[in-house]
């Protein structure tokens, strides 16, 4: 490998080392999707913008993954449908408020929503968390402390309140996304390449997965995790989950 794909290598799994060593509070976090999970109760998992769209879609309907993740996958952040769209969109306050209402989110005390944004700080983040409390549902966040804190107070991504993700869920997981996003810097550019994002979102959400999965176990709980459909057998053993689950949960049928 050359230098710069050495070193976007060698920084990712640094991160990767950076969010592992907080197993402590993933281990708390996960504790809470378990728990959900083995009442029967779907968690809703919302990635507020653009590509953190992926952080839902990486733990839905997945190989390995648990079966009750309800992804939110609201059609007017989603950049199939126009990035700058969704852009002026994640920063449109009050629009979560109706993404929640669309999917009927908190209907009853206690459900948990997974929020997925490196950033942290843009209208949808803020508003989902703020909204979800007002609903009673326990907050999980996956975003970049650092990342937050070095944004400047005005700048026009921010939420009006100037509040950051990581400062208002039940439960925050840092996914140490660096200020920027992307990392790799070479001679003659003048703009860094290679983003971290996605890679800093979805290994957050997939150790928080795994280690929901352990504690199911521990509770005694046959995990409900699909097969791929690309095995064979996959459709067969998947069956019974999407009888159980279509009827429940939006994007699955």
């Amino acid at each position: 490998m050359n230098k710069e794909v050495t070193g976007y290598t060698d920084t990712l799994v640094d991160i990767m080392h950076k969010i592992a060593a907080d197993i402590d509070t993933i281990q708390k976090a996960a504790q809470v999707v378990a728990q959900s999970i083995a009442r029967e109760e779907p968690v809703h998992v919302i990635g507020p913008g653009g590509h953190s769209n992926m952080g839902a879609e990486e733990v839905f309907w997945r190989a390995g993954g648990l079966a009750p993740i309800n992804a939110i996958l609201d059609a007017g952040f989603n950049l199939i449908h126009g990035a700058k769209r969704s852009n002026y969109i994640e920063r449109t306050p009050g629009y979560a408020v109706r993404v929640l209402d669309a999917y009927r989110l908190g209907r009853k005390p206690g459900e948990v929503i997974i929020i997925v944004n490196a950033y942290g700080i843009n209208a949808m983040c803020i508003d989902t968390v703020l909204e979800a409390q007002k609903r009673q549902m326990v907050t999980i966040g996956i975003t970049s402390r650092s990342f937050a804190d070095a944004v400047p107070p005005d700048h026009p991504s921010r939420h009006a309140s100037g509040k950051n993700l990581y400062q208002e869920v039940d439960y925050f997981l840092n996914c140490h996304m660096p200020y920027g996003d992307a990392i790799v810097e070479i001679e003659g550019c003048p703009q860094k390449t290679g983003p971290t994002s996605t890679f800093c979102n979805t290994f957050t959400i997939n150790v928080l997965m795994i280690e929901a999965v352990k504690a199911l176990v521990t509770m005694g709980v046959d995990p409900p995790l699909w097969m791929s459909a690309n095995l064979p057998g996959g459709d067969e053993a998947n069956r019974k989950l999407e009888e159980q689950y279509i009827p429940r949960i939006k994007h699955l049928g």
